[in-house]
């Protein structure tokens, strides 16, 4: 007989964690966009691209209790995290920047002192540590 606590095992309750960041960090980029009108920039567009499909791929993951994930989230997760570090240096070092027609190296928000590049950046890094903790054999 299944043990009852299965369903509340350890690598299932991470995938939980790194779906919610996801999701938390997706409505935060969409409600940056839609809801205050703010244009992506270019790099933006690509940590987009990369952190959005996780919150599909690790809910699933959570649902079906598959820590083999990592495989799947750390090839979104690791470069999302790079170009993050990336677009937060150029925030800090560069005053323009020739990617597109908004600059990445422009601040337009902060929430708790954090540029919208730095968030990313957490956000890649929680998911990244909670996806490789979910795979480790307790």
């Amino acid at each position: 007989m299944a043990d009852p606590r299965s369903a509340f095992d350890r690598p299932r309750l991470l995938l939980a964690a790194a779906t919610a960041v996801a999701a938390v960090a997706t409505a935060g980029s969409l409600y940056l966009s839609l809801g205050l009108g703010l244009t992506p920039c270019r790099l933006c567009w690509y940590q987009r691209i990369l952190m959005y499909p996780l919150v599909v791929v690790l809910g699933v993951a959570a649902v079906e209790n598959r820590p083999g994930v990592v495989r799947t989230a750390l090839p979104l997760a690791v470069p999302g995290a790079a170009v993050a570090a990336f677009h937060s240096w150029l925030q800090v070092s560069q005053t323009t920047c020739g990617l597109g027609v908004v600059s990445c190296a422009q601040i337009q928000y902060r929430v708790l002192g954090l540029t919208v590049p730095n968030l990313a950046l957490t956000a890649f890094l929680l998911v990244t540590g909670l996806v490789v903790a979910a795979s480790v054999r307790s």
